[in-house]
Order: C-alpha cells, then sequence, then structure tokens
C-alpha cells in the first residue's frame, strides 16, 4: 500500500487487491445499464457576466480559460445564456435584440462574445438559450410574440456561428404548455429541427417536476419537450445532501436536467456542488448539472455577491479569484464528456456515507469513477472490481480536499493504481473528493492574479464615451433596468454619448421593476467626492443622478436628485428596501426637452449638496450612505442622453491599514453554511461587501462580542471605519467600544457610542493618534432577531478620521421599561392565523418563528392578535417585533392597541404608525391596569400582517 499524504488518499498500487480488508465492494461492469451523461455547465444570466467583458485582456483570458479550456479547469460542456429582455433578472439586465416587433439588432449584448469565447476554447461546447423577461411589446408574456422573438434570436445565433443545441421558452415563469407546443413546431418550420426544447426551468419545491404530471395526460405537450429541466432540485441554496425526482418525471424517459443549481458563493458553494455532482444521478437520475452563476462578475453591493464558480468583480485592477468550485466541477468534466453512460450499478452510497459515480466512454474501454466523501463518517477502503470489456490499464487517482481553505490541495494527481486480476483497492478519507478513471491528459491550470483584492477604482474617474463602439456598453457601466447604449451626441454636441434606448415598459420578471438605470464605479468609493454628468432629454420627463450608490438589490440605494422637463427637482434618499426619504425639492427654470444640463452631487463627511447648471439646489445634513459608487436613471421609457461623466474628490478620503497586512479574531463567529455563506471573523478584512462576520447566533452568542485585528506591527492609528451588511441582515452595530493594544494582552479603552441604525459606513475617531498592533470592536447592542455582531468591512484608519454616523437622533437606547410580563405565562389568540403561523408564535421566545394572518385562503387586514397576560398588570407598553427572515410582507405600519380588564370591552390607549422593516417597534402608553391587551393591525407591508414576538410592558410591583 502506498499513502499519499497531500490528500490523505491510499491506493492500492503495491498489493494486489484482495489483500487488502474492502469496506466496500463496486462492481464496474461495461455491459451496465444508465442514463447518458449531458454535461457540466454553467449560466451566464441576470447580468452576471457583465464585468468580465472589461476586464483586462489577460486576466480576461486567463477566466475564461478557466471556465472553458480542456484540461485546464472547468472545462465546462455547456454554456446556458440569458436572452435579454431589458429587465432586471436578477443582479441587473441584459440587452434585448429585439425592443420592437419590426428591429433586430444581432450585435446587442456581451453574450455572443462569451460564446464566441467559449467556442474558442472548446469547439464541442453546446449551447442553451433561454428568456427571463420579455419586451414591453408581447401582446401577452405567453403569446405567439414569444415564439417570433426566440426565432429571431435563433437566427441572430446563425448569422454569429453558433448552432444551438437546447432553447426554453420562460425562466421561472410557469410553463404554458402551447407555447412549448408552437416553439417546438417553430423550430421544425424554420430549419433548427436538432434544437432540444427544454422545460419548464422553474423552482417550485416540493413539486419540482410539476410540467411531468402534466406532460403524462398530454402527449403532444410531452413530444413537444426532449429535455425536462428544472431548478435547484437538490434544494436551493442548502448543503444539497438530497436530490429530488418524480415518479412521473422518471416515468416520461427523458434526460433530466438541474438546468439552474445555484452554486452559492464560490468557496463555500464546493461541498454542495460537490455532493450534487454525483447525488443528482443517484438520487434523481438527473444527467445534466448546470450552475447559476457561471462566475460573480457584477458589483460586489449586491447581497448574493460571490455567488459562482469563481470571482471577478474588480475589472479595473484584474483580480480574480479560483475557488475550489471549479475543481469540483473538474473532477467530472475533465475526466469524461457528453454521451459518456452512466452504470447504474456502480452508482450508489458506501456504508460510511460516501457517494460514488461511474461512467464509461461510448466509444472506448475507458471508465471514470468520481467519489465524494463529505458526509463520510469514516475512512473507507473500497474494492473496485472491473468487467465487462473495460480497460484494465492503471487508473488514474486524483483528489481534492474541501475540508482545507487553500486551494493548493485542490485537483492533485495522485499515483495510479494498478489492476490486479481485475481489481483494485482504493482508501478514501471524509471531506474529500476522487476521481478515479482510465483516461489522461487532464492537468490544472496555474494562472493567477497578482492584484490585491483590496485596489480601489482611482478616483479622480471620467468617461466621455468617444472611445465606446456606436451601440456599445461603455466601461465599467452596468445596466440594472433598461438598456443603455453609446450613441452619437444629440444636437450639436460632437462625438459620443450614453443613451437609454428603450422606449416601452418591458415585461418584467418576478415583479422587479424600476426606471431604466445604469450604474458605474467602486462600490467601496470613500464619500467624499462630487460626481457630475452632463445631461439631455429627449423626451419629456426626468432625468437622475446618484452618488454614494452602498446597496443594490432591485433598488439603487443611495443619494439621488431627480430633475424633471418643467423644473421640478427633488433630492432624496433610497435605502435597500427601496424606500425612498425626500431631503428637500423645489423648483427651477425649466429644463425643457433637446437641451444639455450639468446634475451634480457634492459629499463632504455628513454634508451632501444637489447641484443643475453649477447652482446649488440644495445642501442637507444626512448620513444614510457615506461611500459608494454612481449611477444615471432616466424616467420610464423615456429617451435620455449623458456624456462627460465626472467623479473628483471632494475633501481627503482616511488611509486605512490593508487588509492584506492583518488577521482578524473573534469571540465568536457563524462558520457553516448558511444559504450559501458562511459569516467567519476572516470575512471582515477581505475586501468586499458581500460577505461579512457575524457572531455566533446558531445558537446565539449573547453579546457583547468582539472582533480584535492584529495590524502586523505597531502604528499610529487615528480610528475605525465600520461597514455593516449591504443586505438586510440583522445586526447592525448600534453600541460600540474600540479598545487598541500593543501585546494583545493588555487593552485600553478609546472610543465608545452609539451609531445611527442605517446600512452606511461608520466612524470611531480617536480623541487623539494612538501607537497600537491590536484594535478591537466590541458590540454592546446590535439590531436583529437574533442579534449577532455584524461587520461586513472594519478598516483602521492612519491618518485623521472625521465621524460619521453617529448617533444623533436624540433617542438614545430603546424605550428600557420596568418589567415585561412573562410569555410563559400568557396566550394569545388571533382574529385569523395561517397554519404554521399560529398566534402563539408571537409569544414563544423565538424571533424566527411568527404570527401571520391567512394568506392561504387570502384574509385580509385589519386583523387583531389579541394577549391574555394571565393576570392583571398596570400595563404601560408594547414591543412589537417583526418577522425577520429578509422578507417583508406583514410587517405592520398601521395599528391600535387596546386593553382590557375582562377580555369583552376594551379601550385604546395608543395608535400610530411603524415603518416597514424589520427594526424593533415600540408603542407606549400611560399606566393601565388590564389583562388583555389587544395589537389591532389595520395595514402591512405588501396586504399582510405578521409578528415574529409581541412583548408587554408593564410598571406593577
Amino acid at each position: 500500500m502506498v499513502t499519499v499524504p497531500t490528500a490523505a488518499v491510499t491506493v492500492g498500487a503495491q498489493a494486489p487487491a484482495g489483500q487488502v480488508a474492502a469496506d466496500h465492494v463496486v462492481t464496474i461492469d461495461g455491459g451496465d445499464s444508465g442514463r447518458a451523461f449531458d454535461g457540466v455547465g454553467g449560466v451566464s444570466a441576470g447580468a452576471s457576466s457583465r464585468l468580465l467583458v472589461d476586464y483586462p485582456e489577460q486576466e480576461r483570458d486567463e477566466i475564461l480559460d478557466y471556465l472553458f479550456a480542456p484540461a485546464y479547469g472547468a472545462a465546462l460542456d455547456v454554456l446556458k445564456v440569458e436572452i435579454g429582455g431589458d429587465i432586471d433578472s436578477t443582479a441587473g439586465a441584459e440587452a434585448s435584440h429585439m425592443r420592437s416587433p419590426d428591429e433586430v439588432d444581432c450585435s446587442r449584448g456581451y453574450e455572443w462574445w462569451l460564446m464566441a469565447e467559449a467556442q474558442e476554447r472548446n469547439p464541442d461546447i453546446a449551447f442553451y438559450g433561454l428568456p427571463w423577461g420579455a419586451p414591453g411589446w408581447f401582446e401577452e408574456y405567453w403569446s405567439a410574440d414569444r415564439i417570433d422573438y426566440l426565432m429571431s434570436w435563433m437566427d441572430c445565433a446563425k448569422q454569429h456561428g453558433f448552432e444551438i443545441d437546447y432553447l426554453g421558452a420562460a425562466n421561472e415563469s410557469g410553463a404554458d404548455r402551447d407555447s412549448y407546443v408552437n416553439l417546438r413546431n417553430a423550430l421544425d418550420a424554420n430549419g433548427y429541427s436538432d434544437t432540444d426544447v427544454v422545460a419548464s426551468d422553474n423552482h417550485a419545491p416540493p413539486d419540482y417536476w410539476f410540467v411531468a404530471d402534466q406532460m403524462q395526460d398530454d402527449p403532444e405537450f410531452a413530444d413537444a419537450v426532449d429535455v425536462l429541466g428544472e431548478h435547484d432540485v437538490c434544494v436551493w441554496r442548502t448543503e444539497q445532501r438530497t436530490c429530488h425526482v418524480s415518479e412521473a418525471a422518471l416515468a416520461l424517459d427523458k434526460p433530466l436536467w438541474d438546468s439552474e443549481n445555484s452554486t452559492q458563493d464560490y468557496v463555500v458553494g464546493a461541498q454542495p456542488l460537490a455532493r450534487a455532482m454525483n447525488r443528482h444521478y443517484i438520487d434523481a437520475q438527473v444527467t445534466g448539472n448546470l450552475n447559476w452563476a457561471l462566475l460573480g462578475a457584477w458589483y460586489d453591493n449586491f447581497p448574493i455577491g460571490g455567488t459562482g464558480l469563481m470571482l471577478a468583480d474588480r475589472p479595473w485592477s484584474g483580480y480574480y479569484e479560483v475557488g475550489p468550485s471549479i475543481w469540483v466541477d473538474a473532477h467530472t468534466t475533465q475526466f469524461t464528456d457528453p454521451g459518456w453512460r452512466y452504470l447504474d450499478g456502480a452508482s450508489d452510497y458506501t456504508p460510511a456515507g460516501a457517494s460514488y459515480v461511474s461512467l464509461r466512454s461510448p466509444e472506448t474501454d475507458d471508465y471514470t469513477v468520481v467519489i465524494e466523501t463529505l458526509d463520510s463518517t469514516t475512512a473507507e477502503t473500497l474494492t473496485f472490481d472491473v468487467t465487462g470489456g473495460l480497460s484494465t490499464d492503471p487508473v488514474h487517482v486524483w483528489s481534492t480536499d474541501l475540508e482545507t481553505a487553500s486551494t493548493e490541495d485542490d485537483f492533485i494527481d495522485q499515483e495510479s493504481v494498478d489492476v490486479h486480476d481485475g481489481s483494485f483497492d482504493v482508501t478514501v478519507e471524509p471531506g474529500h473528493v476522487y476521481t478515479l478513471s482510465t483516461t489522461a491528459g487532464q492537468a490544472k491550470g496555474s494562472a493567477q492574479s497578482s492584484a490585491d483584492p483590496g485596489e480601489q477604482l482611482q478616483v479622480p474617474y471620467t468617461e466621455d464615451f468617444d472611445d465606446v463602439d456606436t451601440g456599445g456598453l461603455a466601461p465599467y457601466f452596468s445596466d440594472v433596468h433598461g438598456g443603455f447604449e453609446a450613441v452619437p451626441c444629440a444636437g450639436d454636441r460632437e462625438g459620443t454619448c450614453y443613451q437609454q434606448m428603450v422606449t416601452q415598459e418591458p415585461m418584467s420578471w418576478h415583479g422587479h421593476s424600476m426606471s431604466p438605470t445604469t450604474m458605474v464605479g467602486d462600490p467601496r468609493w470613500w464619500g467624499n467626492y462630487e460626481v457630475g454628468v452632463d445631461a439631455r432629454m429627449l423626451d419629456a420627463g426626468y432625468v437622475e443622478l446618484a452618488g454614494r450608490v452602498d446597496s443594490q438589490q432591485h433598488a439603487v440605494a443611495g443619494y439621488h436628485v431627480q430633475v424633471t422637463h418643467d423644473g421640478e427637482w427633488r433630492l432624496y434618499s433610497q435605502d435597500v428596501q427601496g424606500e425612498d426619504t425626500e431631503l428637500a425639492s423645489g423648483e427651477t427654470a425649466p429644463p425643457g426637452t433637446n437641451s444639455w444640463h450639468r446634475l451634480g452631487l457634492r459629499f463632504r463627511g455628513e454634508t451632501v449638496t444637489a447641484l443643475l447648471d453649477g447652482e446649488e439646489l440644495a445642501t442637507v445634513e444626512d448620513a444614510s450612505h457615506t461611500t459608494g459608487q454612481v449611477g444615471l436613471r432616466v424616467s420610464g421609457w423615456n429617451r435620455a442622453q449623458f456624456d462627460d461623466l465626472r467623479v473628483t474628490p471632494n475633501g481627503p478620503a482616511p488611509r486605512f491599514v490593508p487588509h492584506s497586512q492583518m488577521t482578524a479574531t473573534a469571540t465568536s463567529e457563524h462558520a457553516g453554511n448558511d444559504a450559501g455563506h458562511t459569516y467567519t471573523v476572516d470575512e471582515a478584512i477581505d475586501d468586499r461587501l458581500w460577505s461579512e462576520w457575524r457572531s455566533e447566533y446558531a445558537p446565539p452568542a449573547p453579546l457583547p462580542q468582539s472582533i480584535t485585528l492584529d495590524l502586523g506591527r505597531t502604528r499610529q492609528v487615528h480610528g475605525v471605519a465600520y461597514t455593516p451588511p449591504v443586505t438586510r441582515a440583522p445586526g447592525l452595530i448600534t453600541s460600540y467600544e474600540v479598545y487598541t493594544s500593543q501585546d494583545g494582552h493588555d487593552f485600553a479603552q478609546v472610543a465608545s457610542g452609539r451609531w445611527d441604525e442605517t446600512r452606511a459606513t461608520k466612524t470611531a475617531p480617536f480623541s487623539e493618534p494612538v501607537k497600537a498592533r491590536y484594535v478591537r470592536l466590541q458590540a454592546t447592542e446590535a439590531t436583529g432577531c437574533p442579534q449577532p455582531a455584524t461587520v461586513t468591512e472594519l478598516n483602521v484608519a492612519t491618518t485623521p478620521l472625521a465621524e460619521l454616523g453617529a448617533d444623533g437622533s436624540g433617542d438614545g437606547p430603546a424605550p428600557e421599561f420596568p418589567a415585561v410580563v412573562p410569555r410563559a405565562e400568557m396566550s394569545a389568540s388571533a382574529t385569523s392565523q395561517q397554519p404554521g403561523y399560529e398566534a402563539d408564535k408571537a409569544i414563544d421566545g423565538d424571533c424566527q418563528t411568527m404570527w401571520h394572518q391567512s394568506f392561504d385562503p387570502y384574509e385580509a387586514p385589519p386583523q387583531s392578535i389579541t394577549f391574555d397576560l394571565g393576570d392583571t398588570y398596570d400595563t404601560s407598553g408594547l414591543v412589537y417585533e417583526p418577522r425577520q427572515d429578509g422578507n417583508r410582507n406583514g410587517m405592520i405600519t398601521d395599528y391600535e392597541i387596546s386593553v382590557s380588564s375582562d377580555g369583552e370591552t376594551f379601550t385604546e390607549v395608543q395608535a400610530g404608525q411603524w415603518a416597514a422593516d424589520d427594526t424593533t417597534k415600540y408603542a407606549e402608553w400611560s399606566a393601565t391596569a388590564a389583562r388583555y391587551v389587544r395589537l389591532h393591525a389595520l395595514e402591512g407591508f405588501n396586504g399582510h400582517v405578521s409578528a415574529a414576538e409581541v412583548g408587554i410592558a408593564h410598571t406593577s410591583e
């Protein structure tokens, strides 16, 4: 036996099989039956690949090689692309090739470019097209217009020299059987009979394969569809331990695909992906696995940033990162090809919990076995008996250790195994992926970026669009909704301008809608800058300039100055939930249409100034946003042009200790995979806005919690800058203390205070510079339920630091009620409740459960929940904790509170409105004796009402 320590695999290269006690025996029979393998792919959609286009050529080629080149990285077999519709389809919008029924432009967008790059590296790659939204000229979402649209896209593909292997009708939008039948007929009639139709590209757990039930009773529908493709059949953004299929789907005897499997964070997602790669087939007979996203190449102020096989969101520096997910795919793709056949008798689970699948070539005697041991309880020795005419050549062994953070031990070529008398042994360790194969020629790519992830896009930043080809996208500009492209400037202005082109509102996807918007710049830009742009309205409406945009998920969270053609203007702030707060408004001389005017925003600390043609419209003090990128917006759906965008410094930006020179520790952290991310302490110093440290919350570690930075050496420091999550996540630190130390043992407090409850970056400047090697931020209060301390980025300033985000409301901490009625003594009833969301969930002490009025069937507000306190108390207040799962549906916005001594006659003691957000709400009243308290929810967000927890305060002794 030979032991190979680098991958903890032992292979039987010395001892003949049979001389080692086998824990499990697998017979690999070349004559065995099984389904055909259809390949492993990636999905480029929802603007997920946008920033890749703008990478420096060398780094861009390296990234593309990792994705598509054979014997280098993921070596993908299938590329699925969005057929754009100019709509927000996840992280942004992709351009439509047909914005009106009589106009087709086959050059729009970047998916054609990506397809060409993929095909150049792998001429055998299969292409798969699918639309998300639809142009507004469609008569209906599901109509004959859809078929015409898809046929025109197929014609565009043909013009580009591409053969489309697979085509779907719509993404996650139901399944209209007539459209699929008509699509099949149209493909056949237009010379595309070799293109397979995929249905239904939905995500409908637990009935993932619902369309199969319809096909069983509808032969015409069944005949129109070649592949059943559904989404996340191993359960969306989980560990993917079990994959699902229905009897109806199996009975149709069609290829089954996971046609969009969320790969999760490009690092964390490797383990779920490894499970799915094998368990797809073992559990569900799924033969195609397509991962969204192909790569994470969108701005990282989006909550699910980093999702993909690898990371590429810094085109200005060329920084990219290859994670272990690339090598998980390689364990299958570099050792097989579409058309290989699974061997059912050699695809199963071992007694210790490992999964394995075996495949054979249809043309040679080669075979491959892929083993994943992520849930194995112990090491196992596996004996493989090879028969049925398969090769008896030595078996090459490759391994990846997915329990380590490094990729240095991923996709390692181990020693080969000799086959003796048709058998060989391999001992496998938990936490790994192994490939055993008689094929050869595999390799691990070695290119890597030399850039620092902390390197920002430089300011001053300018874009005059003159170097952008007509019809093209400007570098780093990413459309969120609508369609912007370079055109000749209007009027007497020479050169190239950037114009919003879509004049009819498209049919949105999943209800995501806003005015046409495009974003540009580094989301980490320090906020002391002035941004200006020339704008010309071609149609009546408004134009808008945004700055300090710190979060973007179906909203543009930042400051906006908006000017209409008739001279009305407004300065407003938008939050992460898309809610606007007007800061100033007024009227000015009407700009009209077809004339140029310059919009501006000037930021300095917490001072925000809106400008028009160099003249001040308003100056306000506000700290809702303190860092971020810039954006352009047009009233929907009008045309407007922009030119000469400039971002210039408007004050000093602090200098920070580079994160690459420090390390971090914390009192606790959440290291488990939670919906595709972990929340470990190193993520607070990784220069990424989508990742974060959270103190342990499952189970919750009580506050205070702290994070300590080791700066690598003693330095003179001036304060800390704290960036909270860009998502709706809990854990905004609202009360803090800062400590420093030179030796890591003796710490002295140097700052303390309260911060506003916003998503903006905040600071804690020291009263005087301090020499320190260690800096500790301690969270004493935080928002949410549970209440973890959450840090997206923590920076230590080596230059003076202005105060940002100090709580200036004057409210201080939340009300401190003398006493709260013990929930164990209370009971609750409601006028309406959904099964599983009963009234008692509002007093169970678990803020992750809730009372919710009935939504199936729907019973509209107003609705009431009444609390029996178990005894009479001098009641004085109510504490309302809204739902904490990131969904605002049911957050109570308009309420009345009444009390009663007998449960029959109630007297109103308070009424008011609450914001539709997840922060804790309070209502106070003069002490009133009562046994019953009723919360009457008059209105709630989106027509629903709910409560995660309710507490009743009293003054009784």
